[in-house]
């Protein structure tokens, strides 16, 4: 696997390596000690799945704080989404910065998303299915939420936003 270091600190792209011959291919998809040797040690507890119909939908910006942080490995299964990375870690050298990568399934790249920090996605291609592996599980009352166009971060998003949640869409401004 290739480790591509972004801008938010702990966050990687993870890019498979493929052996490939006139079967098609075979690549690893995640090694332990490969991660753990880029600083990414969480084991993953629970897994899901998110299916949008629509191009243009936006789902997130989600995290959970303290103690219930995650880091989040998402990839794209079908389809192709914009997802961005932002760092909430106060004593973070990148704290307040965000980043983002396409995921599709032609690329089959994934996404490493360190604990506290919050990650969304836009789907960019109609009839997408993300995979997220998470190191926490779920705990209702730990999850959080930054809106989309919070202005203190100035995202920029590939699309015109055709469809996001009534609970994403009225998330505070963060506080700084």
């Amino acid at each position: 696997m290739k480790f591509t270091p972004t801008n938010v600190e702990g966050a990687w792209l993870v890019d498979i390596e493929r052996l490939t011959d006139d079967r098609g291919f075979f690549a690893r998809a995640g090694c332990q000690r490969e991660f753990a040797g880029h600083g990414c040690e969480e084991a993953f507890v629970q897994a899901s799945l998110a299916f949008t119909a629509r191009r243009g939908t936006l789902r997130g910006l989600h995290f959970q704080r303290a103690p219930h942080e995650e880091a989040k490995l998402v990839r794209a299964t079908q389809g192709a989404a914009y997802v961005v990375a932002v760092d909430l870690r106060r004593d973070s050298p990148s704290y307040g910065r965000w980043c983002a990568a396409e995921l599709t399934s032609e690329n089959r790249r994934m996404f490493y998303v360190p604990p506290g920090c919050a990650q969304v996605y836009q789907t960019v291609s109609d009839a997408t299915e993300m995979f997220y592996q998470m190191s926490a599980f779920y705990e209702p009352a730990a999850s959080r939420g930054v809106r989309y166009d919070d202005p203190g971060f100035e995202f920029r998003w590939p699309l015109e936003v055709a469809a996001i949640s009534q609970k994403d869409r009225s998330w505070p401004d963060y506080a700084r």
